[in-house]
Protein backbone atom coordinates (compact mmCIF):
# COMPACT_ATOMS: atom_id res chain seq x y z
CA UNK A 1 0.00 0.00 0.00
CA UNK A 2 1.42 3.37 -1.05
CA UNK A 3 0.56 6.91 -0.02
CA UNK A 4 -1.34 8.94 -2.60
CA UNK A 5 0.98 11.97 -2.61
CA UNK A 6 -1.14 14.12 -4.91
CA UNK A 7 -4.23 13.65 -2.75
CA UNK A 8 -2.28 14.28 0.47
CA UNK A 9 -0.79 17.51 -0.90
CA UNK A 10 -4.29 18.67 -1.82
CA UNK A 11 -5.59 17.82 1.66
CA UNK A 12 -2.65 19.80 3.07
CA UNK A 13 -3.91 22.97 1.37
CA UNK A 14 -6.27 23.54 4.32
CA UNK A 15 -3.40 23.47 6.80
CA UNK A 16 -1.34 25.69 4.48
CA UNK A 17 -4.05 28.36 4.57
CA UNK A 18 -4.39 28.09 8.37
CA UNK A 19 -0.63 28.46 8.89
CA UNK A 20 -0.49 31.45 6.55
CA UNK A 21 -3.23 33.15 8.58
CA UNK A 22 -1.65 32.55 12.00
CA UNK A 23 1.73 33.79 10.80
CA UNK A 24 0.10 37.10 9.88
CA UNK A 25 -2.05 37.20 13.01
CA UNK A 26 0.90 36.78 15.40
CA UNK A 27 3.04 39.42 13.71
CA UNK A 28 0.67 42.08 12.38
CA UNK A 29 -2.27 42.27 14.81
CA UNK A 30 -0.05 43.52 17.68
CA UNK A 31 1.33 46.24 15.40
CA UNK A 32 -2.22 47.36 14.60
CA UNK A 33 -3.31 47.30 18.24
CA UNK A 34 -0.42 49.52 19.26
CA UNK A 35 0.32 51.62 16.17
CA UNK A 36 -3.28 52.53 15.32
CA UNK A 37 -5.19 52.19 18.57
CA UNK A 38 -2.43 53.03 21.04
CA UNK A 39 -3.01 50.06 23.29
CA UNK A 40 -0.35 49.16 25.83
CA UNK A 41 1.65 45.95 25.84
CA UNK A 42 -0.37 44.37 28.68
CA UNK A 43 -3.73 44.88 26.98
CA UNK A 44 -2.20 43.77 23.68
CA UNK A 45 -0.98 40.62 25.44
CA UNK A 46 -4.49 39.87 26.73
CA UNK A 47 -5.95 40.25 23.24
CA UNK A 48 -3.21 38.13 21.68
CA UNK A 49 -3.93 35.39 24.23
CA UNK A 50 -7.62 35.35 23.30
CA UNK A 51 -7.15 32.94 20.39
CA UNK A 52 -5.71 30.29 22.70
CA UNK A 53 -8.46 30.82 25.27
CA UNK A 54 -11.10 30.36 22.58
CA UNK A 55 -9.21 27.37 21.17
CA UNK A 56 -9.46 25.54 24.50
CA UNK A 57 -13.24 25.53 24.04
CA UNK A 58 -13.82 25.70 20.29
CA UNK A 59 -11.37 23.06 19.01
CA UNK A 60 -12.78 20.10 20.94
CA UNK A 61 -16.38 21.22 20.37
CA UNK A 62 -16.15 21.56 16.59
CA UNK A 63 -13.80 18.61 16.28
CA UNK A 64 -16.39 16.46 18.02
CA UNK A 65 -19.26 18.00 16.06
CA UNK A 66 -17.53 17.24 12.77
CA UNK A 67 -17.20 13.62 13.91
CA UNK A 68 -20.97 13.30 14.12
CA UNK A 69 -22.33 15.22 11.12
CA UNK A 70 -23.03 13.62 7.75
CA UNK A 71 -23.62 15.91 4.77
CA UNK A 72 -23.36 15.46 0.98
CA UNK A 73 -19.98 17.22 1.21
CA UNK A 74 -18.78 14.90 3.96
CA UNK A 75 -18.00 15.39 7.66
CA UNK A 76 -15.09 17.82 7.60
CA UNK A 77 -15.48 19.76 4.35
CA UNK A 78 -18.54 21.84 5.35
CA UNK A 79 -16.63 23.18 8.36
CA UNK A 80 -13.50 23.85 6.28
CA UNK A 81 -15.32 25.66 3.47
CA UNK A 82 -17.79 27.50 5.72
CA UNK A 83 -15.17 28.46 8.30
CA UNK A 84 -12.78 29.75 5.64
CA UNK A 85 -15.52 31.84 3.98
CA UNK A 86 -16.48 33.46 7.29
CA UNK A 87 -12.83 33.96 8.27
CA UNK A 88 -12.02 35.75 5.01
CA UNK A 89 -14.97 38.13 5.44
CA UNK A 90 -13.98 39.12 8.98
CA UNK A 91 -10.28 39.13 8.06
CA UNK A 92 -10.85 41.81 5.42
CA UNK A 93 -12.75 43.96 7.91
CA UNK A 94 -9.60 44.37 10.02
CA UNK A 95 -7.60 46.62 7.66
CA UNK A 96 -10.80 48.63 7.06
CA UNK A 97 -11.18 49.14 10.83
CA UNK A 98 -7.46 49.88 11.09
CA UNK A 99 -7.62 52.48 8.33
CA UNK A 100 -10.58 54.24 9.95
CA UNK A 101 -9.20 53.81 13.50
CA UNK A 102 -12.53 52.26 14.55
CA UNK A 103 -11.57 50.17 17.57
CA UNK A 104 -15.06 48.75 18.16
CA UNK A 105 -15.22 47.45 14.58
CA UNK A 106 -11.68 46.08 14.93
CA UNK A 107 -12.24 44.20 18.20
CA UNK A 108 -15.64 42.89 17.08
CA UNK A 109 -14.26 41.68 13.75
CA UNK A 110 -11.23 40.13 15.46
CA UNK A 111 -13.43 38.21 17.90
CA UNK A 112 -15.64 36.88 15.09
CA UNK A 113 -12.54 36.06 13.04
CA UNK A 114 -11.08 33.94 15.83
CA UNK A 115 -14.38 32.09 16.23
CA UNK A 116 -14.47 31.47 12.48
CA UNK A 117 -10.95 30.03 12.56
CA UNK A 118 -11.94 27.84 15.49
CA UNK A 119 -14.82 26.41 13.46
CA UNK A 120 -12.57 24.53 11.07
CA UNK A 121 -9.12 24.09 12.58
CA UNK A 122 -9.88 20.67 14.13
CA UNK A 123 -11.86 19.41 11.10
CA UNK A 124 -9.01 20.50 8.80
CA UNK A 125 -6.43 18.61 10.87
CA UNK A 126 -8.72 15.56 11.05
CA UNK A 127 -9.25 15.40 7.28
CA UNK A 128 -5.88 13.77 6.56
CA UNK A 129 -6.30 10.85 9.01
CA UNK A 130 -9.84 10.37 7.72
CA UNK A 131 -8.65 9.97 4.13
CA UNK A 132 -5.35 8.16 4.75
CA UNK A 133 -4.83 4.51 5.76
CA UNK A 134 -3.54 4.16 9.32
CA UNK A 135 -0.14 2.76 8.36
CA UNK A 136 0.51 5.69 6.01
CA UNK A 137 -0.48 8.52 8.35
CA UNK A 138 3.09 9.21 9.47
CA UNK A 139 4.08 10.10 5.90
CA UNK A 140 0.80 11.94 5.48
CA UNK A 141 1.41 14.06 8.58
CA UNK A 142 4.89 14.86 7.30
CA UNK A 143 3.43 16.32 4.11
CA UNK A 144 0.82 18.27 6.10
CA UNK A 145 3.57 19.83 8.22
CA UNK A 146 5.57 20.76 5.12
CA UNK A 147 2.48 22.40 3.63
CA UNK A 148 1.98 24.36 6.85
CA UNK A 149 5.58 25.57 6.68
CA UNK A 150 5.03 26.72 3.09
CA UNK A 151 2.01 28.74 4.24
CA UNK A 152 4.02 30.41 6.99
CA UNK A 153 6.90 31.27 4.66
CA UNK A 154 4.45 32.67 2.08
CA UNK A 155 3.07 35.13 4.63
CA UNK A 156 6.53 36.18 5.78
CA UNK A 157 7.49 36.90 2.16
CA UNK A 158 4.32 38.95 1.71
CA UNK A 159 5.06 40.87 4.92
CA UNK A 160 8.54 41.63 3.64
CA UNK A 161 7.24 42.81 0.25
CA UNK A 162 3.96 44.52 1.10
CA UNK A 163 4.31 46.19 4.51
CA UNK A 164 5.76 49.64 4.18
CA UNK A 165 7.58 51.78 6.72
CA UNK A 166 6.28 54.47 9.03
CA UNK A 167 4.08 54.39 12.10
CA UNK A 168 0.88 53.57 10.21
CA UNK A 169 1.60 51.44 7.14
CA UNK A 170 -1.20 50.32 4.86
CA UNK A 171 -1.87 46.66 5.69
CA UNK A 172 -4.62 46.17 3.10
CA UNK A 173 -2.33 44.65 0.39
CA UNK A 174 -0.96 42.12 2.88
CA UNK A 175 -4.42 41.12 4.09
CA UNK A 176 -5.61 40.78 0.51
CA UNK A 177 -2.69 38.49 -0.32
CA UNK A 178 -3.40 36.18 2.63
CA UNK A 179 -7.17 36.21 2.05
CA UNK A 180 -6.60 35.37 -1.63
CA UNK A 181 -4.36 32.46 -0.63
CA UNK A 182 -7.01 31.14 1.78
CA UNK A 183 -9.76 31.34 -0.84
CA UNK A 184 -7.68 29.79 -3.63
CA UNK A 185 -6.23 26.93 -1.58
CA UNK A 186 -9.48 25.92 0.09
CA UNK A 187 -11.31 26.36 -3.23
CA UNK A 188 -8.88 23.93 -4.90
CA UNK A 189 -9.33 21.53 -1.97
CA UNK A 190 -13.13 21.64 -2.20
CA UNK A 191 -13.13 21.08 -5.97
CA UNK A 192 -10.55 18.28 -6.08
CA UNK A 193 -11.27 16.29 -2.91
CA UNK A 194 -14.70 14.68 -2.75
CA UNK A 195 -14.54 13.65 0.89
CA UNK A 196 -17.21 10.94 0.97
CA UNK A 197 -16.05 9.39 -2.30
CA UNK A 198 -12.38 9.38 -1.24
CA UNK A 199 -13.21 7.94 2.19
CA UNK A 200 -15.17 5.07 0.64
CA UNK A 201 -12.32 4.40 -1.79
CA UNK A 202 -9.72 4.38 1.01
CA UNK A 203 -11.83 2.05 3.16
CA UNK A 204 -12.20 -0.35 0.24
CA UNK A 205 -8.44 -0.27 -0.41
CA UNK A 206 -7.65 -0.94 3.25
CA UNK A 207 -10.07 -3.86 3.39
CA UNK A 208 -8.64 -5.38 0.22
CA UNK A 209 -5.11 -4.99 1.55
CA UNK A 210 -5.99 -6.56 4.91
CA UNK A 211 -7.79 -9.45 3.21
CA UNK A 212 -4.71 -10.05 1.06
CA UNK A 213 -2.44 -10.02 4.12
CA UNK A 214 -4.78 -12.34 6.00
CA UNK A 215 -4.87 -14.81 3.14
CA UNK A 216 -1.07 -14.89 2.99
CA UNK A 217 -0.64 -15.35 6.74
CA UNK A 218 -0.61 -18.60 8.72
CA UNK A 219 -4.24 -19.24 9.74
CA UNK A 220 -3.22 -20.82 13.06
CA UNK A 221 -1.02 -17.87 13.89
CA UNK A 222 -3.82 -15.49 12.97
CA UNK A 223 -6.22 -17.14 15.37
CA UNK A 224 -3.67 -17.09 18.16
CA UNK A 225 -2.90 -13.43 17.54
CA UNK A 226 -6.59 -12.63 17.37
CA UNK A 227 -7.18 -14.30 20.69
CA UNK A 228 -4.32 -12.37 22.26
CA UNK A 229 -5.68 -9.14 20.81
CA UNK A 230 -9.10 -9.73 22.31
CA UNK A 231 -7.61 -10.62 25.65
CA UNK A 232 -5.42 -7.53 25.59
CA UNK A 233 -8.31 -5.34 24.51
CA UNK A 234 -10.51 -6.53 27.34
CA UNK A 235 -7.85 -6.01 29.97
CA UNK A 236 -7.91 -2.78 31.91
CA UNK A 237 -5.17 -0.30 31.14
CA UNK A 238 -2.37 -0.39 33.69
CA UNK A 239 -1.81 2.56 36.03
CA UNK A 240 1.28 4.65 35.42
CA UNK A 241 4.10 3.82 37.88
CA UNK A 242 4.98 6.57 40.35
CA UNK A 243 8.49 7.17 39.01
CA UNK A 244 7.18 7.40 35.44
CA UNK A 245 4.48 9.83 36.55
CA UNK A 246 7.19 11.99 38.15
CA UNK A 247 9.05 12.12 34.83
CA UNK A 248 5.80 12.93 33.07
CA UNK A 249 5.13 15.88 35.39
CA UNK A 250 8.63 17.27 34.81
CA UNK A 251 8.26 16.85 31.05
CA UNK A 252 4.92 18.67 31.10
CA UNK A 253 6.53 21.44 33.17
CA UNK A 254 9.31 21.65 30.57
CA UNK A 255 6.75 21.92 27.79
CA UNK A 256 5.04 24.81 29.59
CA UNK A 257 8.36 26.58 30.18
CA UNK A 258 9.82 26.33 26.67
CA UNK A 259 6.51 27.41 25.11
CA UNK A 260 6.46 30.34 27.55
CA UNK A 261 9.90 31.40 26.33
CA UNK A 262 9.40 30.81 22.61
CA UNK A 263 5.88 32.21 22.29
CA UNK A 264 6.87 35.42 24.08
CA UNK A 265 9.49 36.04 21.38
CA UNK A 266 7.26 35.15 18.42
CA UNK A 267 4.35 37.26 19.72
CA UNK A 268 6.37 40.40 20.52
CA UNK A 269 9.12 40.17 17.91
CA UNK A 270 7.56 42.47 15.30
CA UNK A 271 7.20 45.26 17.91
CA UNK A 272 10.58 44.57 19.51
CA UNK A 273 12.45 44.97 16.23
CA UNK A 274 10.73 48.28 15.56
CA UNK A 275 11.40 49.75 19.01
CA UNK A 276 14.85 48.34 19.84
CA UNK A 277 16.45 47.47 16.50
CA UNK A 278 14.74 50.32 14.59
CA UNK A 279 13.58 48.06 11.75
CA UNK A 280 10.88 49.55 9.50
CA UNK A 281 7.92 47.86 7.82
CA UNK A 282 8.25 44.13 7.28
CA UNK A 283 11.99 43.96 7.85
CA UNK A 284 11.52 41.69 10.86
CA UNK A 285 10.19 38.93 8.58
CA UNK A 286 13.71 37.98 7.47
CA UNK A 287 14.63 36.56 10.88
CA UNK A 288 11.42 34.57 11.20
CA UNK A 289 11.74 33.24 7.66
CA UNK A 290 15.28 32.07 8.32
CA UNK A 291 14.16 30.32 11.53
CA UNK A 292 11.31 28.55 9.71
CA UNK A 293 13.44 27.36 6.80
CA UNK A 294 16.24 26.24 9.15
CA UNK A 295 13.73 24.18 11.15
CA UNK A 296 12.48 22.45 7.99
CA UNK A 297 16.00 21.65 6.79
CA UNK A 298 17.02 20.34 10.21
CA UNK A 299 14.25 17.74 10.63
CA UNK A 300 16.23 14.99 8.88
CA UNK A 301 19.54 15.46 10.72
CA UNK A 302 17.69 15.89 14.03
CA UNK A 303 15.94 12.57 13.45
CA UNK A 304 19.30 10.94 12.83
CA UNK A 305 20.82 12.52 15.94
CA UNK A 306 17.93 11.37 18.13
CA UNK A 307 18.33 7.82 16.81
CA UNK A 308 21.97 7.90 17.99
CA UNK A 309 21.89 9.74 21.32
CA UNK A 310 18.22 9.51 22.35
CA UNK A 311 15.36 11.99 22.54
CA UNK A 312 16.18 13.56 25.92
CA UNK A 313 19.72 14.58 24.98
CA UNK A 314 18.48 15.92 21.65
CA UNK A 315 15.87 18.04 23.42
CA UNK A 316 18.42 19.31 25.95
CA UNK A 317 20.72 20.23 23.06
CA UNK A 318 17.87 22.16 21.43
CA UNK A 319 17.15 24.04 24.68
CA UNK A 320 20.82 24.96 25.07
CA UNK A 321 20.99 26.20 21.48
CA UNK A 322 17.92 28.40 21.93
CA UNK A 323 19.05 29.66 25.35
CA UNK A 324 22.45 30.72 23.99
CA UNK A 325 20.72 32.62 21.16
CA UNK A 326 18.27 34.32 23.56
CA UNK A 327 21.21 35.41 25.73
CA UNK A 328 23.17 36.67 22.72
CA UNK A 329 20.15 38.71 21.56
CA UNK A 330 20.23 40.58 24.90
CA UNK A 331 23.54 42.10 23.80
CA UNK A 332 22.35 43.24 20.36
CA UNK A 333 21.40 46.91 20.12
CA UNK A 334 21.21 47.36 16.34
CA UNK A 335 20.05 44.92 13.69
CA UNK A 336 22.81 43.22 11.71
CA UNK A 337 22.38 40.51 9.04
CA UNK A 338 24.43 38.16 11.25
CA UNK A 339 21.40 38.04 13.57
CA UNK A 340 19.82 35.73 11.00
CA UNK A 341 22.38 33.07 11.94
CA UNK A 342 21.13 33.16 15.53
CA UNK A 343 17.55 32.77 14.31
CA UNK A 344 18.58 29.83 12.17
CA UNK A 345 19.94 28.26 15.36
CA UNK A 346 16.68 29.04 17.17
CA UNK A 347 14.75 27.30 14.39
CA UNK A 348 16.99 24.24 14.66
CA UNK A 349 16.66 24.16 18.44
CA UNK A 350 12.87 24.46 18.27
CA UNK A 351 12.74 21.62 15.73
CA UNK A 352 14.87 19.43 18.05
CA UNK A 353 12.34 20.00 20.83
CA UNK A 354 9.21 19.52 18.73
CA UNK A 355 10.36 16.36 16.97
CA UNK A 356 11.08 14.56 20.24
CA UNK A 357 8.87 15.90 23.05
CA UNK A 358 5.47 14.50 22.08
CA UNK A 359 6.89 11.01 21.32
CA UNK A 360 8.29 11.00 24.88
CA UNK A 361 4.78 11.69 26.19
CA UNK A 362 3.45 8.77 24.14
CA UNK A 363 6.26 6.47 25.29
CA UNK A 364 5.64 7.20 28.98
CA UNK A 365 1.87 6.81 28.69
CA UNK A 366 2.13 3.53 26.81
CA UNK A 367 0.09 0.93 28.65
CA UNK A 368 -2.02 3.56 30.42
CA UNK A 369 -4.10 6.32 28.82
CA UNK A 370 -2.33 7.80 25.79
CA UNK A 371 -5.34 9.92 24.82
CA UNK A 372 -5.52 11.50 28.27
CA UNK A 373 -1.88 12.56 28.25
CA UNK A 374 -2.08 13.77 24.65
CA UNK A 375 -4.82 16.13 25.81
CA UNK A 376 -2.68 17.13 28.78
CA UNK A 377 0.22 17.90 26.43
CA UNK A 378 -1.96 20.34 24.51
CA UNK A 379 -3.33 21.84 27.73
CA UNK A 380 0.16 22.67 29.02
CA UNK A 381 1.41 24.09 25.71
CA UNK A 382 -1.74 26.15 25.16
CA UNK A 383 -1.82 27.41 28.74
CA UNK A 384 1.72 28.71 28.25
CA UNK A 385 0.58 30.55 25.12
CA UNK A 386 -2.25 32.16 27.11
CA UNK A 387 -0.03 33.10 30.03
CA UNK A 388 3.09 34.40 28.30
CA UNK A 389 1.71 37.20 26.07
CA UNK A 390 0.16 38.78 29.16
CA UNK A 391 3.17 38.49 31.50
CA UNK A 392 5.79 39.38 28.88
CA UNK A 393 3.56 42.22 27.65
CA UNK A 394 3.32 43.60 31.19
CA UNK A 395 7.12 43.61 31.45
CA UNK A 396 7.56 45.21 28.02
CA UNK A 397 5.15 47.99 28.95
CA UNK A 398 6.12 48.65 32.57
CA UNK A 399 9.84 47.84 32.61
CA UNK A 400 11.42 47.87 29.14
CA UNK A 401 11.29 46.26 25.73
CA UNK A 402 14.71 44.92 26.56
CA UNK A 403 13.14 42.49 29.02
CA UNK A 404 11.98 40.28 26.13
CA UNK A 405 15.10 38.20 25.57
CA UNK A 406 16.10 37.99 29.26
CA UNK A 407 12.54 36.75 29.88
CA UNK A 408 12.92 34.11 27.16
CA UNK A 409 16.36 33.11 28.44
CA UNK A 410 15.15 32.62 32.03
CA UNK A 411 12.20 30.42 31.07
CA UNK A 412 14.31 28.47 28.60
CA UNK A 413 16.95 27.85 31.29
CA UNK A 414 14.23 26.68 33.68
CA UNK A 415 13.02 24.28 30.99
CA UNK A 416 16.54 22.83 30.82
CA UNK A 417 16.54 22.25 34.58
CA UNK A 418 13.16 20.53 34.63
CA UNK A 419 14.06 18.46 31.58
CA UNK A 420 17.12 17.05 33.38
CA UNK A 421 14.67 15.48 35.85
CA UNK A 422 12.91 13.47 33.12
CA UNK A 423 14.22 9.90 33.38
CA UNK A 424 11.66 7.97 31.32
CA UNK A 425 10.40 7.94 27.75
CA UNK A 426 13.94 8.41 26.45
CA UNK A 427 14.31 5.75 23.79
CA UNK A 428 16.36 5.96 20.64
CA UNK A 429 13.75 6.14 17.88
CA UNK A 430 14.06 3.73 14.98
CA UNK A 431 15.67 5.08 11.85
CA UNK A 432 13.00 6.56 9.59
CA UNK A 433 11.96 4.36 6.68
CA UNK A 434 11.72 7.34 4.34
CA UNK A 435 12.92 10.94 4.20
CA UNK A 436 9.36 12.24 4.59
CA UNK A 437 8.86 10.60 7.98
CA UNK A 438 11.43 13.00 9.45
CA UNK A 439 8.85 15.76 9.04
CA UNK A 440 6.21 13.86 11.02
CA UNK A 441 6.12 16.14 14.06
CA UNK A 442 3.22 17.01 16.29
CA UNK A 443 1.31 20.17 15.27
Amino acid sequence: MKLNYRRTFLIGLAFLSISAFWQMYDNIIPLMLQGTFGLGETVTGFIMAADNVLALFLLPIFGSLSDRVDTPLGKRMPFIVGGTALAVVFLMMLPVADGSANIMLFIGSLFLLLISMGLYRSPAVALMPDLTPNRLRSKGNAIINLMGAVGGVYTLIMIKLLVGGGEHPDYMPLFLSVAALMVITVGILAVTIREKKVKALVEAQVKAYEDQESAAADPGKDKEADGEGKAGGSAKQAAMPREVKRSMMFLLASIFLWFTAYNAVTTAFSRYTRVVWKLEGGGFADCLMVATVAAIISYIPIGNIASRIGRKKTILGGIVLMSVCYFAAILVNVYHPAINLAFAAIGIGWAAINVNSYPMIVEMSRGSDIGKFTGTYYTFSMTAQIFTPVLSGFLLENVSYRTLFPYAFVFSALAFLTMTQVHHGDVRPDKKKSVLENFDVDD
